[in-house]
């Protein structure tokens, strides 16, 4: 999945507006940040590190001009295993972020890492990224239900990154720990038009604590913003998972390849004319915190 992640953040300096008047606060369910940092050095095998920062700091101001009150940070493949930088970050501002880990899948001890990093740093659940290939067939090995099992008992979701054609292996171990919450990422990055692909998707709608993050409108679509025909599939998944179990997210800095921060957050708060109010705030907000609580908000 490292192509997604290839590719040089645009504007990240540039000066950010102020408000002409308050925003309803929401809850941003998946960033990424790093900073080029001697102390939290990239994994070698990263043979493009990015050339700029997409750091804490810099989140912070566009959530401050946009109305983002608290934001889930996902753990960037550029660290791979190294969670210290965003472990630094979610020391700093506990009460503003949540923090979602990545351990090894094919490491035996990975359970006992997820064990330490939430007991010890507060991390809020583990990412895992199994490819459609043989590469990623470590999803259907012995090592996932201990993982999977250790999630349960330590109360945190699983958060997976993962081809639609993949969906079918994770609904296996779903069905082996159905009262585990599992985050699907970026709608799976289902391709638009294609139903048997979508229904992938649709069908793990049976699993009462399955949530589906509705991003990456902008990577899927075949239009400009405001993506018209990705909002038609954000329809669909709507009509079947419900409000209650899906959340937005910016995939900032990811999406500004594509758009801007503050064209992410609008695409949600201002679009998706099919929402009711209601149903808007539950993916803005209240969905998020269903799955990461935050204290305040």
């Amino acid at each position: 999945m490292l192509h997604r992640r290839g590719f040089l953040v645009a504007g990240l300096g540039a000066s950010i507006p102020a408000l002409a008047q308050p925003l309803e606060p929401v809850i941003d369910s998946h960033v990424h940040v790093w900073k080029r940092d001697p102390r939290f050095p990239f994994a070698p095998e990263i043979k493009n590190p990015p050339a700029q920062d997409a750091s804490a700091e810099m989140l912070l101001a566009l959530m401050k001009a946009n109305g983002v009150s608290r934001t889930v940070i996902i753990q960037v493949i550029y660290y791979r295993w190294d969670n210290r930088y965003l472990a630094s970050v979610l020391k700093q501002h506990r009460h503003l972020f949540q923090g979602v880990a990545r351990v090894n899948p094919e490491d035996p001890a990975a359970p006992d890492h997820l064990a330490s990093l939430t007991e010890e740093h507060g991390f809020r659940g583990v990412r895992i990224s199994p490819a459609a290939g043989a590469t990623g067939d470590w999803i259907l090995g012995p090592l996932m239900p201990p993982l999977w099992k250790r999630c349960g008992e330590l109360k945190v979701p699983m958060t997976i990154l993962a081809p639609v054609d993949r969906l079918p292996d994770v609904a296996k171990l779903i069905d082996k720990f159905p009262d585990l919450t599992v985050v699907i990422d970026h709608m799976a990055d289902c391709p638009l038009g294609q139903p048997a692909e979508l229904a992938k998707l649709t069908a793990l709608a049976r699993y009462p604590k399955v949530f589906v993050k509705i991003s990456h409108m902008w990577s899927l679509s075949h239009q400009p913003y405001p993506y018209p025909d990705s909002q038609e599939q954000v329809k669909k998944l709507y009509d079947v998972f419900g409000a209650k179990r899906l959340m937005w997210g910016t995939d900032w800095p990811v999406s500004e390849k594509f758009c801007t921060y503050a064209q992410a957050v609008n695409l949600y708060r201002r679009h998706l004319n099919f929402l009711t109010p209601d149903d808007r705030d539950w993916i803005l907000r209240r969905t998020v915190q269903r799955v990461w609580p935050f204290d305040k908000v």
